[in-house]
């Protein structure tokens, strides 16, 4: 029987759910020598998968950029040369591996690989991450074997399952006790009495949210009963550094990565983007947020995901172009308050998927059970 395939990647928001998708396969039998990446050159895969049992391939190419303005008409152009390279690389190696079934969780590196499932008649399952659908997976709805989707669904062939999580998240301990052990793991240590504000907005980052929180901090540079860790990203880093303001008693660190298993272990209140796969965590885990959705996402998917959550009480949602320090203040005081945060946990855990990653394992091993 031929390996199991997972494409997909550009983004840490679909790499992660990757490697979930893979750990769950590996719990349930699969043999790591059985199972495929393929993702993007100009992604994090080879520094977020490239050293794991499971082979990797990278393919070239990179995202269309949605304008008009001519340096992006010639990026996407540059874009679809790109990736006419990576369906003819896919269409190789795909036909030489045989796949028992690809496993798509979407992005731009996943469209070469798909559509070689297409061609060479292999088995296509696609995880959807987002309340939409991205450009990618539209294309072979009508194809693909199965759809494993993180929010209800009545189509057809399509499974309610949740969005894929790692195991780093899944055995992530928030009780109290761990909370404190991660505060003091912390260089230097935080105090746990503080209300800790985690505030992590992607791999790169949003220029919008760092500004605000740094002149978050800036107004609560006396405030000696908050902690905000702030992951700015890499686009970002070192101006929201030089714009670091002089503190107090806030206690305020500036980090460009995190790693977000140990920060998740100690936050109260989470300021993030609405990405499926922060979602996912956020409410497996039962953490109270406050959302800003990525303007202009495909088909506004960030918004829809963030208002699932908002309708049940699990998160507050502002809008990008409001996002100042003044906004962020109101709200994150109202989420911080200690009834408010033990609400807002539970309706969040309330959505959460803890067995999702199991669930889309089982989904493909029927697929490739039933080529």
């Amino acid at each position: 029987m031929g390996p199991i395939v997972i494409t997909g990647g550009g983004t840490g928001g679909h790499i992660f759910p990757m490697q979930a998708i893979s750990e769950a396969l590996v719990a349930s039998g699969v043999d790591p020598e059985d199972l495929r990446f393929v993702g993007s050159r100009r992604g994090q895969e080879a520094t977020l998968l490239g050293t794991g049992a499971v082979s990797l391939t990278l393919l070239p190419g990179r995202g269309i950029r949605r304008s008009l303005e001519p340096g992006a008409l010639l990026a996407n152009l540059a874009a679809l040369f790109g990736l006419l390279g990576a369906v003819v690389i896919a269409l190789v190696r795909v036909r030489q591996w045989r796949p028992s079934v690809v496993v798509s969780a979407g992005g731009y590196a996943s469209f070469a690989v798909s559509l070689a499932a297409f061609v060479w008649r292999c088995p296509l399952v696609l995880v959807e991450l987002d309340a939409v659908p991205g450009a990618a997976h539209r294309f072979f709805l009508r194809y693909a074997a199965y759809r494993c989707t993180a929010f209800s669904s009545s189509e057809p062939r399509t499974v309610f399952t949740g969005a894929p999580l790692r195991e780093v998240i899944v055995a992530l301990d928030r009780s109290n006790e761990s909370r404190r052990d991660a505060c003091s793991a912390m260089q230097p240590p935080i105090d746990p009495s503080r209300t800790i504000v985690v505030v992590m907005t992607g791999s790169l980052g949003a220029t919008r949210v760092n500004r605000a929180v740094s002149e978050l901090a800036r107004k609560w540079s006396e405030r000696g009963d908050i902690a905000i860790v702030h992951v700015s990203g890499r686009r970002d880093h070192d101006e929201i550094v030089s714009r670091a303001p002089e503190l107090h008693t806030l206690d305020y660190r500036i980090i460009a990565f995190g790693d977000m298993g140990e920060l998740w272990r100690l936050c109260d209140v989470a300021l993030c983007r609405s990405g499926a796969t922060t979602v996912a965590e956020l409410t497996a885990l039962g953490i109270p947020s406050l959302l800003v959705p990525l303007p202009h996402a495909p088909g506004d998917h960030q918004t829809k995901n963030a208002q699932a959550l908002a309708e049940h009480g699990a998160a507050l949602v502002v809008a990008d172009a409001q996002c100042d320090a003044e906004t962020l203040a109101k709200l994150i005081e109202e989420i911080a308050q200690p009834l408010t945060r033990s609400r807002m946990a539970d309706a969040a855990k309330s959505l959460g998927h803890l067995d999702s990653s199991a669930r889309i394992a089982q989904v493909v091993l029927d697929a490739r059970s039933n080529s």
